[in-house]
């Protein structure tokens, strides 16, 4: 009878933790839904490719500066894998199983090589963060781990500028 009531205590005790972290989770979108409003819709018309895809893991988004602050509303939240191509007309990340993402051209601050975003820590320069504005003004960090690593070169441009936005010793390198 003793085990029982232990196991059963033991479930109710790991039922509660999960409708906790339930209950903070959606509490965190009410407080981020009118910072993050509604996302960019990917236009009929992107233009030239400008970055052949790559494909990998979408880490998450967070409210910049802060590399942990990540973002519930929708599905941003949400790891997924996808593909990730940068267009004239901006960078589309389409990922499997949730709805793409679209960053136009004009609301990008900065593309980077980080240590870690959204609670994904890795090995230095391990993720591509791409730092851009959304339509109510916040400025998000989107963060990207490609199958090949390779490829970030093509991303980031050459003119490196510091910063402490990250997990560690990093360099911020801007659009052009």
């Amino acid at each position: 009878m003793d085990r029982v009531l232990l196991v059963l205590g033991f479930l109710l005790f790991w039922l509660a933790m999960i409708a906790l972290i339930l209950w903070g989770w959606r509490n965190r979108q009410k407080r981020q839904q009118d910072v993050i409003g509604e996302l960019p819709a990917v236009p009929d018309d992107l233009g030239a490719v400008v970055v052949p895809p790559c494909t990998g893991l979408y880490v998450g988004s967070t409210i910049a500066p802060s590399w942990q602050n990540r973002i519930a509303v929708g599905d941003l939240g949400h790891r997924a894998t996808g593909t990730l191509t940068r267009y004239e007309a901006g960078i589309l990340l389409e990922r499997t199983g949730e709805s793409d993402v679209f960053a136009p051209t004009d609301s990008l601050r900065a593309i980077r090589t980080e240590r870690g975003l959204a609670g994904k820590v890795m090995t230095r320069d391990g993720l591509l963060v791409i730092r851009w504005q959304l339509p109510t003004g916040t400025e998000i960090d989107t963060g990207f781990r490609a199958d090949d690593k390779s490829v970030y070169p093509a991303w980031v441009d050459r003119h490196d500028t510091p910063t402490d936005d990250g997990p560690g010793d990093t360099d911020e390198k801007e659009t052009a």
